[in-house]
């Protein structure tokens, strides 16, 4: 069985003023998170099938501790305005049954998932590219029933994700991820995360300088990452 994205992630700063920009551009909130013990918090805007999360971290102190190290999201949100790439790719299977990630993963057993479960991030992915994990125990198809989808924009649902990196070479993993059709890498002077939702019409809207976000309606589109 296949992966497919199930949410991305961009770093802000704290409390994610950035979101406000998605907001009067009349995408409608979600319901907040928190991760307990991760030292992480959260803004979320939901779309039928995949979710935008604006991620900060809230506790330094938990986000450098042992158990949360390995994940680098100190050093991606501590660094993304030093060079790090600011972004991060979250997959789960396309539907019941079992599925294989494209690259090799080490388990991360957070406290505030259920005893046995544990996200499985990539290896070796540079803080100069999207980190990159999966879901194991994630089969759902869209969000939450109460999370609103129905937004003044005509943007439902993610058929495309491009991201814009200051480099060409890319890792194993990415190269990987790329070749499954999950997400497409392009040269740019400075990161930028292009998300593609299917529309009636062509639209743009660049939500920069507050957030190194590009969102596209595309008239037709054949799947993830290839409108």
């Amino acid at each position: 069985m296949a992966l497919e994205l199930d949410h991305v992630f961009i770093c802000c700063a704290r409390g994610a003023p950035e979101g406000d920009a998605l907001v009067r551009l009349g995408i409608l909130e979600g319901s907040p998170n928190t991760h307990p013990g991760q030292g992480t918090a959260n803004r979320r805007f939901f779309f039928r099938n995949a979710y935008l999360e604006l991620l900060w971290v809230s506790d330094p102190v938990e986000a450098r501790s042992e158990q949360t190290r390995r994940t680098r999201l100190w050093d991606r949100w501590s660094g993304r305005m030093s060079g790090a790439c600011p972004f991060g790719l979250i997959f789960r299977a396309d539907g019941a049954g079992t599925a294989e990630a494209p690259f090799a993963t080490w388990a991360y057993r957070p406290g505030y998932l259920p005893p046995g479960l544990a996200i499985e991030f990539a290896e070796d992915v540079p803080l100069e590219e999207p980190a990159l994990a999966w879901l194991p125990f994630l089969h759902r198809a869209g969000p939450p029933a109460h999370e609103p989808t129905d937004h003044s924009l005509p943007m439902r649902e993610l058929c495309g994700v491009t991201a814009n990196l200051p480099s060409a070479d890319l890792s194993l993993p990415s190269q990987a991820v790329r070749s499954a059709g999950l997400v497409d890498y392009r040269p740019g002077t400075r990161y930028l995360l292009e998300l593609s939702f299917l529309a009636m019409k062509e639209v743009a809207f660049d939500l920069r300088p507050e957030l190194p976000l590009l969102l596209r309606g595309v008239v037709t589109g054949a799947g993830l990452s290839s409108c």
